[in-house]
């Protein structure tokens, strides 16, 4: 086995040797010379997305996403604080009901109920709040990441059913063909 590593090395070594030459040419990168799309930095789209709502949209030059972020944002934000409001009336109105010994059990179960409704829709924009700030985000992210991705017509690709004969029977068969221009 010693024999045999050593033999190996060797061998790597002198073909190794043998690959240069004193003539040897070099070949220039025929990609260097092209002048390719600056890549946006996903890292600082995502960046500016999430101190400022939007603004890794206005980074990657998509200027038509960030009045969309915003409506929403601002939406979800609207209902969210209305309904913190009216959970509050509610509760208070509750509380004070619920101290008044002269209300009917009536008032009282409205309140509650109308306690219970107002919380979930809180919280249903509250999380609605969230996803849209974590969306817009993740989509100045991916945005920045495509922004050099080729969508020109130079690519195609093309789906082809046919029959296939195997032994003796017939049978479906499915064809890709990737074609670049």
């Amino acid at each position: 086995m010693k024999n045999f590593c050593i033999i190996f090395f060797f061998l790597f070594i002198f073909t190794g040797l043998a690959q240069t030459t004193q003539d040897s040419v070099v070949v220039k990168d025929t990609l260097a010379k092209k002048k390719l799309p600056r890549d946006k930095a996903p890292r600082r789209a995502a960046l500016l997305s999430a101190v400022i709502p939007g603004a890794g949209q206005i980074y990657n030059r998509r200027y038509w996403k960030p009045p969309i972020v915003w409506a929403g944002i601002g939406g979800f934000g609207y209902f969210f604080l209305k309904n913190q409001k009216l959970y509050t009336q509610y509760r208070d109105s509750l509380r004070t009901s619920v101290a008044d010994t002269g209300s009917t059990p009536a008032a009282i179960d409205y309140y509650q109920k109308q306690k219970v409704i107002n919380r979930k829709h809180r919280d249903l924009f509250g999380f609605g709040v969230i996803a849209m700030y974590v969306i817009q985000i993740i989509d100045a992210n991916v945005d920045a990441h495509l922004r050099t991705f080729d969508v020109s017509d130079d690519l195609s690709l093309h789906i082809h059913a046919k029959p296939v004969f195997i032994g003796n029977a017939w049978g479906a068969g499915l064809s890709l063909r990737l074609t670049f221009k």
